[in-house]
């Protein structure tokens, strides 16, 4: 008589545990994913979002701390694009309400673009100068009118000879320079807030060259506020200084608040869902009150 041996299997109710646990297993795994990746992102857009700010405030204090580089007052008032002038080193704008945020704006004079060098030595009392090189649309005579020699003098320039590398200035040199000191163009630089042209709901950090043109381009972006203030020479402090007191101003505190790209709807700790930093930085002007 042969006898079979019955074959192990798994009941229904076995086969139905054994999915529930591993469901709720994987579910388990996938929200500890869907958290990790969500954090990951949220860090990878606060780190975005520091670099940017501080990468902007960086290249204000730049500009910000050069500015009068030069002794650019001597050509003041200083003729910008679009027939508008400045008749100080720091031109101050507050409130202007850019990106709707009450945020200041902020234009500045200097020496800022080294061109060229002498390739003679001048003497003071001349209104000629020769440099090693000069493009062809260095200057225009309007705008982009106004050089300087050795960081210590500015002129307006009358007239141009490009083959051979000759400018006529409106004034006499008043130093003696050798051969081979730097020659600078001056430019008028505005810093402000604008809503991107692509994106009407980001709002970006813009500078725009008043002088060579080319528009305002984007420094950084998410940039929502932007605010200036100023300390004068007897220590008084302003968002607006009135115009006699412009050529008083001897500091200026730049505060900017960034965000972040993406609003975070699970995020309450701030308006419509974004993280924000925000940083500030004292910027002393080293050519406000100096001559040479």
């Amino acid at each position: 008589m042969c006898t079979g041996k019955r074959g192990k299997g798994l009941t229904l109710i076995e086969l139905l545990i054994a999915m529930v646990i591993s469901g709720i297993l994987i579910a388990a795994i996938y929200r500890t994913f869907i958290g990790q990746q969500k954090i990951y992102t949220v860090q990878e857009q606060v780190v975005d979002m520091q670099q940017n700010v501080r990468g902007a405030i960086n290249r204000m204090m730049r500009e910000i701390r050069m500015a009068g580089f030069g002794n650019v007052s001597s050509t003041f008032p200083f003729a910008a694009l679009g027939g508008e002038t400045f008749n100080d080193v720091i031109n101050p704008a507050d409130n202007q309400n850019h990106v709707d945020q009450n945020d200041d704006q902020i234009t500045i004079i200097g020496a800022f673009e080294r061109i060229s060098t002498l390739t003679t030595e001048n003497s003071k009392g001349t209104n000629v100068i020769q440099l090693s090189d000069l493009p062809t649309n260095t200057f225009d005579l309007q705008s982009r009118r106004y050089l300087c020699i050795g960081g210590l003098e500015t002129h307006t320039v009358t007239n141009v000879d490009v083959p051979t590398c000759t400018i006529t200035l409106s004034g006499n040199v008043i130093h003696s320079h050798a051969i081979g000191t730097p020659v600078y163009k001056v430019k008028a630089i505005t810093y402000r807030l604008r809503w991107d042209h692509r994106n009407p709901n980001m709002p970006v950090l813009t500078r725009e060259d008043n002088t060579d043109g080319g528009g305002s381009q984007v420094v950084a972006e998410n940039i929502e506020n932007l605010q200036f203030r100023y300390i004068l020479q007897d220590g008084t402090e302003t968002d607006l200084p009135a115009a006699a007191d412009c050529a008083n101003i001897r500091m200026v505190r730049v505060t900017v608040t960034a965000r972040t790209s993406m609003s975070d709807p699970e995020f309450k700790g701030g308006t419509e869902g974004f993280r924000r930093r925000t940083i500030a930085s004292n910027i002393y002007v080293r050519n406000m009150g100096s001559s040479p």
